[in-house]
């Protein structure tokens, strides 16, 4: 195990540690720290130019969808 320093304040460190603990997280901390850092920046920009042609997307308006389902 490896202890690294950051610079957030002492309050909130302890705060986000307690969190963890509570929740049992320390891996899933682990993964989006691995997440942040991932080795596949292509499959990261597919991703990103995919979302983005979603975004721009053709769509269909229903009457009542809203209200129906809220």
């Amino acid at each position: 195990m490896v202890v690294r320093s950051f610079s957030v304040s002492e309050e909130v460190y302890r705060q986000f540690a307690e969190f963890c603990r509570a929740r049992g997280m320390s891996k899933q901390v682990q993964f989006l720290m691995e997440s942040f850092i991932d080795n596949e920046p292509s499959a990261k920009e597919a991703y990103l130019k995919r979302l983005e042609k979603i975004r721009k997307g053709k769509f269909i308006r229903i009457k009542g969808l809203s209200s129906r389902y809220g």
